[in-house]
């Protein structure tokens, strides 16, 4: 009979942990996410083949798409759409290979998300996240309001446990033989956290 209420006990005790903040008190804190536009907003097709990966992933993956550079959500869409139509009929991906794109009018474009393995870099689509700045970032940095969508992103994806507490970060040229996301995009992201110069 003891052993019986203790094991209730227990399981009572572990459900009001897990709902509250520890203290006894609810915890209302929602995930400190940035405005993202969805695929179908932009534009963007149906994947035509969908891979769902386990989460949280363990590696954020930096790129640019060397393209022109986007300001307004027209510009921002058009683009996508292109890159998307390139990445499909032409290197046969499923999808455009990104999860997330930044554009400089400082929103988050979805990819193909937390939850669907992209095709960005090898070794790192099935546990990394891919995240592209939209433009050319060789000879100069995002403007600062992309740079700090894209770290409030990363914050939102740690909250929404989508993305490991201790991810690692890298650039795309740190691990496949790519300059992408340029040289100035690339010191940019060494001072960020979780920047890893180990692969």
């Amino acid at each position: 009979m003891f052993k019986y209420l203790f094991v209730c006990l227990a399981f009572i005790c572990a459900v009001r942990f897990a709902i509250c903040d520890g203290y006894g008190q609810r915890s209302s804190k929602t995930p400190d996410c940035p405005r993202i536009k969805l695929k179908r907003q932009w534009g963007g097709k149906l994947s035509t083949d969908i891979d769902y990966r386990p989460v949280p992933v363990k590696y954020v993956i930096i790129h640019h798409t060397v393209t022109p550079e986007c300001s307004t959500f027209l510009e921002c869409a058009e683009i996508l759409q292109n890159i998307q139509h390139y990445h499909i009929n032409t290197l046969d991906y499923d999808d455009i290979g990104y999860n997330f794109l930044i554009g400089n009018d400082g929103l988050v474009y979805e990819g193909t998300g937390w939850y669907v393995t992209g095709a960005h870099t090898y070794g790192y689509n099935r546990n990394g996240t891919g995240i592209a700045f939209i433009g050319d970032f060789s000879a100069k940095k995002p403007p600062r309001k992309a740079l700090d969508v894209a770290k409030q992103l990363l914050k939102c994806g740690v909250e929404k446990g989508v993305l490991d507490s201790h991810y690692e970060l890298f650039a795309g040229s740190q691990v496949i033989s790519t300059q992408s996301p340029g040289l100035l995009l690339y010191n940019e992201i060494q001072e960020w956290d979780h920047w890893s110069p180990n692969p």
